[in-house]
């Protein structure tokens, strides 16, 4: 898999993403684009509008033109990557597609987004069917908005757009906010283990619904213990920590500790402490100096739902 795939769909439904307008989606709903998950597929199940489909489709075009489909990016930011999915489509996907972005601030309508000025980040190119086609993207601006095209018409399953999170911080001007939250730009840039699960799952929007939406390691047969370093939304003060160990029933670690890094400088942040399954914790941690990232320590294994660290910009 391309490098671009290990950061967040900054499109994904459950960060936020929706696809805003779409040109026709007669045969199966714009919305599926965007979902979390491997497309699904059940032979033979026929609705009043035909096989029923887990993704975009559009009827048959009999005029000039193609179909397109926008989509607010959930997470707005640095496109590094896009994946146009057709799996299930094998006679009915488009043979070409491209995309474009855009940067719009506040909340446009689908009519004001139409009118946007729009930069092309993939080129229109060839696509087969029942297959993921990776695309890398070199462009460095910052986009709210993606504009999916097809040619002529057709269906695609899942649209996903990889790439590194930047959010408009002065909305917290003076207020405090989650410095490791992925919408406000909080990344894990490194990781012990990540057999189950992606860690970046620990930073995501909401709460988990079950384990695989949160972060989880390997049983560990050797000495030592699991880890993940964060990147903080920018340098800043750590005041509270949200722990939660959600849906980890027989499976949560069974202690944590977090150090404080600032460059060469390293702050204890919160001791060796003990945690229980299937619980929210929230521990308030002594006063510390500002740090850029934070080393999340758990032992010896097991997973995380969710990690939040509250704190000041400074």
């Amino acid at each position: 898999m391309p490098r671009f795939t290990d950061l967040p769909d900054l499109a994904l439904r459950t960060f936020g993403g929706s696809v805003v307008a779409a040109s026709d989606e007669s045969f199966a709903e714009k919305e599926n684009l965007i979902r979390p998950g491997r497309p699904a597929f059940r032979a033979e199940t026929f609705g009043h509008k035909g096989q029923v489909y887990d993704g975009w489709e559009t009827r048959r075009r009999r005029e000039p033109g193609h179909d397109w489909a926008i989509v607010r990016l959930g997470l707005p930011g640095v496109v590094r990557g896009v994946v146009i999915d057709t799996a299930w489509f094998t006679g009915n996907y488009p043979p070409h597609a491209a995309v474009e972005a855009a940067e719009v601030g506040g909340h446009p309508s689908p009519a004001e987004l139409e009118a946007a000025r729009w930069t092309e980040i993939v080129p229109r190119s060839g696509l087969e069917g029942d297959a993921e086609h990776h695309f890398d993207v070199a462009d460095s601006a910052r986009y709210t908005h993606v504009r999916l095209n097809m040619y002529p018409d057709g269906g695609i399953a899942r649209l996903r757009v990889h790439g590194e999170v930047r959010p408009d911080l002065s909305v917290y001007d003076g207020l405090s906010l989650d410095l490791a939250a992925l919408q406000n730009g909080g990344l894990v840039t490194a990781c012990s283990n990540a057999f189950y699960s992606s860690p970046n799952n620990a930073l995501a929007p909401g709460l988990a619904r079950h384990q695989a939406e949160g972060w989880e390691t390997a049983r560990r047969r050797e000495e030592g213990n699991e880890w993940l370093v964060i990147r903080l939304a920018g340098r800043g003060l750590v005041r509270l920590a949200e722990i939660d160990t959600t849906n980890l029933l027989f499976n949560a670690p069974g202690w944590l500790s977090m150090t404080g890094l600032d460059g060469d400088r390293e702050t204890e942040l919160l001791p060796r402490t003990r945690l229980q399954p299937d619980t929210p914790h929230r521990f308030r941690l002594a006063p510390a100096g500002p740090v850029t990232h934070v080393r999340v320590d758990i032992y010896p294994d097991g997973g995380l739902a969710r990690v939040r660290l509250h704190g000041h910009l400074t």
